[in-house]
């Protein structure tokens, strides 16, 4: 079987290898990959065969099928392959228009509920607080958000919300001191999310592709962005069909700018720019 890629590896990897990899990622996590992931899965896997002390990639996958698939090295596997880029307030008119639709909800008064499907390290879901923080005035809004991934890596990230200081350095001087503590010491340059933002958000692991999602309010918004690009078609309407049961009629979903779904308009209707609301529901319309 011939090797992947091009150039010297340190451990054999071979087409069979790569095409195992890709079917037990997808059957584990959705994650359909392509050709051109071939030298990513090898650096990214490679860290895992030297932990393992293992000399090529048929010992290490055979290692990995051997196991249960609640033990730790499944997560080991699905954490290296997860692609995890985010920032604060990226795609920001997400927030022009979560500010605007929490102010309406601010009128109706009453507790809201949000959703960050993708939270990765955590700089969207506290962009989302920071937002809902900012439209009531106060650290203390009567808002919870659920923020989930499949990386248990990340999710640490996010709720020790601790960062270098770069990480915000595009933020407004305002928004840094309302919302972040600076680093002394042996912690100079690096920034803390304040505890009463923290205390807004639940981070927990979770994958889209459990059969069902555990929580049983409406979310009022639901940011889904950045990481349906990496299933396919059926696999969209399955994830999608299960999130808009958390929907209600004026509920808002975010997705990522490079997002489609017309093939999905039966469940999901866009309502403005990568915005959408549940297929049928009256109300929600975003700009």
């Amino acid at each position: 079987m011939a090797s992947v890629g091009i150039g010297p590896r340190d451990f054999e990897y071979t087409d069979r290898d790569f095409k195992v990899v890709c079917d037990l990622i997808r059957k584990r996590v959705g994650i359909a990959l392509t050709d051109s992931k071939r030298d990513m899965v090898y650096s990214r896997l490679t860290r895992r065969l030297r932990t393992l002390g293992l000399s090529s990639f048929e010992a290490y996958l055979a290692h990995l099928q051997r196991q249960p698939p609640d033990d730790d090295e499944w997560q080991q596997f699905t954490n290296a392959l997860t692609t995890n880029l985010t920032s604060f307030f990226r795609e920001g008119h997400h927030f022009e228009i979560l500010a605007e639709q929490l102010a309406k909800l601010k009128a109706k008064g009453g507790h809201v509920d949000l959703w960050c499907c993708a939270a990765s390290t955590g700089e969207e879901p506290y962009s989302i607080l920071i937002t809902a923080c900012e439209v009531w005035g106060t650290l203390k809004p009567p808002v919870r958000l659920w923020a989930t991934d499949v990386d248990t890596q990340v999710l640490e990230t996010g709720s020790r919300g601790i960062y270098p200081f770069e990480r915000i350095a595009g933020l407004s001087e305002a928004r840094k001191k309302m919302f972040f503590q600076r680093g002394t010491g042996g912690n100079e340059g690096l920034v803390r999310v304040k505890p009463a933002l923290r205390e807004l958000v639940e981070f927990q692991t979770l994958n889209l592709l459990d059969a069902t999602y555990p929580r049983s309010p409406e979310f009022a918004a639901v940011f889904c962005r950045n990481v349906m690009i990496y299933f396919d078609k059926p696999m969209q309407r399955e994830i999608l069909s299960k999130i808009v049961l958390k929907m209600g009629a004026d509920s808002l979903l975010y997705t990522g700018h490079s997002e489609n779904y017309m093939h999905a308009s039966d469940i999901v209707a866009a309502c403005g720019r990568s915005l959408y609301r549940r297929a049928g529901a009256v109300g929600g319309a975003g700009r």
